[in-house]
């Protein structure tokens, strides 16, 4: 992990920084699973990024607003949120075409973030495709 990330992380509330960390677990289990690539971990507007060649950027972080909840940030000129919502509507909660928002002492579903987390960095492949699904 880059310093700059490692003192992001640092930065996050002792509440918080769990669920963050398990996020950025999952992010880099896909990859490997996946075999995607080399993954680039850094900071983008302040917030750690994750992105691959095959894919979209994905962020995170928990704003001091709403410090009850964290978001995973996805590009808002794709069509990832839109097929998040039709697919996961009953158990995510978005804000806009840009984000998906959690809640920290709420579930972790894990199952559908792993999805939605695949269809992100396998993005430029999918693109093409209705809800980005097969």
């Amino acid at each position: 992990m880059e310093k700059d990330v490692q003192d992001k992380f640092a930065g996050y509330s002792k509440d918080v920084r769990p669920s963050l960390m398990r996020l950025r677990e999952l992010i880099l289990q896909v990859v490997q699973e996946l075999e995607l690539g080399d993954i680039t971990e850094n900071l983008k507007w302040g917030e750690p990024s994750y992105s691959v060649k095959t894919g979209s950027p994905i962020r995170m972080d928990c704003k001091a607003a709403s410090p009850e909840h964290y978001c995973l940030f996805f590009h808002c000129q794709t069509k990832l949120v839109d097929t998040f919502r039709e697919l996961y509507s009953d158990t995510l909660v978005f804000e806009g075409n840009r984000a998906i928002i959690l809640t920290i002492n709420g579930p972790f579903p894990e199952l559908q973030l792993k999805h939605c987390i695949t269809l992100a960095l396998t993005y430029r492949n999918i693109k093409h495709l209705p809800l980005l699904v097969v």
